[in-house]
């Protein structure tokens, strides 16, 4: 792809019924193999405190920390839809705040979607970051950053109850100016409503097929993590087994002496050592 995709490329997509693929990724190396792929959009997800710092929740991932992420994704993948996730603590204090950081990922690290984990509680946020000119994604549905009060995450939308609420949240989304959804973790019959019924694209993690679009991270894409991995999360290589196998051939060559030999190693110009070692002598002499 040469052309960067758009918000307007992926509301066309959603209009003509053709998926969006979205990734998640952290960092410039993982970006540029992203670009060269038929994958739109990329978020750099503050999951990216999990995945990279090994916190066991995404809320120690900080300001400094994501755009400063977000802009290394930007530069690996200058023709993607770019996407930030604005961390805890980043919108919740004031919209003045809200629109500030918003405003960070924008001139800082070039996104054109700020993502935003939302509730009733945050529908003023959201319409003074679109108010201002700023995209939003909404993020309903499961959300990470509400474990300190939840504790555990749970499938949502799972009743009838349940799913009214989301439907009517999702559409207090749109009104309030937000230029996408993003569902995780909800009732893909939920999902498929709610994608059914909305103007803008609506991306799904872990809520069905029938989303205008998917995102997984991309360490599951690529088969990275070790140990349990969520319901949706699907593996489309096992890169962990071979990663493993490549460092453990590097640190044999290593200890066996093999690594680094001559190939590997720079060396004096022709006629240069008989001179150094020349001038050494002479050195020892004096």
């Amino acid at each position: 792809m040469d052309t960067k995709i758009t918000i307007a490329d992926l509301l066309a997509a959603k209009r003509q019924n053709r998926k969006i693929v979205a990734v998640s990724c952290y960092d410039y190396t993982t970006a540029k193999l992203v670009s060269q792929t038929d994958t739109q959009m990329i978020l750099v997800g503050d999951s990216a405190a999990q995945v990279m710092l090994g916190f066991d929740s995404t809320l120690s991932a900080t300001m400094d920390f994501m755009v400063a992420i977000t802009a290394a994704v930007r530069r690996g993948a200058a023709n993607v839809c770019l996407v930030a996730d604005m961390p805890f603590l980043s919108y919740q204090v004031s919209r003045t705040e809200a629109l500030k950081n918003a405003g960070r990922f924008v001139t800082e690290a070039g996104v054109q979607m700020l993502k935003i984990e939302a509730t009733e509680a945050y529908l003023d946020v959201i319409k003074a970051i679109s108010d201002a000119g700023m995209a939003v994604m909404a993020h309903i549905g499961i959300r990470p950053q509400s474990i300190s009060k939840i504790g555990k995450f749970k499938a949502e939308a799972t009743t009838a109850d349940m799913a009214m609420e989301l439907i009517a949240l999702a559409e207090q989304m749109i009104q309030a100016g937000a230029s996408s959804l993003l569902l995780e973790g909800t009732a893909a019959e939920v999902a498929k409503i709610i994608t059914e019924r909305s103007d803008v694209p609506v991306i799904g993690c872990g809520s069905g097929p029938n989303c205008d679009g998917q995102i997984l991270i991309a360490p599951d894409i690529l088969g990275l993590t070790q140990g349990p991995s969520p319901k949706f999360a699907k593996s489309y290589g096992q890169l962990a087994d071979a990663v493993i196998k490549a460092f453990q051939g590097y640190a044999a060559e290593v200890e066996n002496g093999q690594f680094p030999d001559a190939k590997h190693s720079y060396h004096m110009k022709t006629g240069e050592l008989e001179m150094l070692n020349k001038l050494l002598d002479e050195e020892k002499n004096f």
